[in-house]
């Protein structure tokens, strides 16, 4: 992989940062997400790949992201959260849901177009866990 050097100004380094963050991804994800977006050749169909909902599917948190969630689950649990800690956790917690709808729509639409039912998709990919089981139940 080739590296480039970019120069930017403090307020666009902090604006890269904060929605890298916001989505759950390290900021060098986040600026490759948004040129291969850019340059990305926009196709006459509108209809997803196969590899482009199976991307979808594996959109998440960052390892790093993860640790300072359940870091302020567990001070939570504790009850030792401040306000602003208290504001960051809704926040991931709303991000993390908007990933897993996005997720879910992905698995359904994935799923349409293998022509498989979702949960045996959802077997094969290794992530039955990704729903609460009541909503599994067949």
């Amino acid at each position: 992989m080739t590296t480039i050097t970019l120069n930017l100004s403090p307020e666009l380094e902090h604006q890269i940062r904060t929605e890298a963050s916001r989505q759950g991804v390290e900021p060098d994800r986040y600026i490759l997400n948004a040129l291969q977006e850019r340059l990305q050749p926009r196709l006459p169909t509108t209809q997803p790949t196969e590899a482009d909902l199976l991307q979808q599917i594996n959109i998440g948190f960052s390892a790093q992201t993860w640790e300072e969630y359940h870091a302020l689950i567990a001070k939570r649990h504790a009850e030792t959260l401040t306000p602003e800690e208290h504001k960051q956790l809704i926040q991931m917690s709303s991000r993390l849901e908007q990933l897993n709808v996005a997720r879910i729509q992905a698995l359904i639409q994935l799923a349409t177009f293998r022509n498989q039912p979702l949960t045996e998709l959802m077997q094969t990919l290794g992530c039955l866990r990704v729903l609460p089981s009541m909503i599994i139940s067949s």
